[in-house]
């Protein structure tokens, strides 16, 4: 299957700010995160990212990064290669 690249703003509470989560998401969920612009500090941290990876990948990624506490906000559709 071919890799969609979507946009997205992922936002972390406090209680996940120091956990390795984009590390788990390429390893558990084959989806590789492109950071763009970030803002992490003790108590909160956002990432502004491309996602790239199948489209079943992303789906379950973003619906374990849902699960597990963090925000997902769409910025666009697919990123054309």
């Amino acid at each position: 299957m071919n890799p969609t690249s979507v946009k997205a703003k992922l936002t972390f509470p406090e209680d996940l700010v120091s956990q390795p989560v984009i590390a788990r998401l390429a390893l558990d969920h084959g989806v590789i995160a492109n950071i763009r612009r970030a803002n992490v500090e003790d108590h909160t941290g956002w990432i502004v990212c491309e996602l790239t990876g199948t489209r079943e990948a992303l789906d379950s990624g973003v619906e374990w990064l849902t699960a597990t506490g963090i925000k997902v906000d769409w910025l666009g559709g697919p990123v054309e290669s």
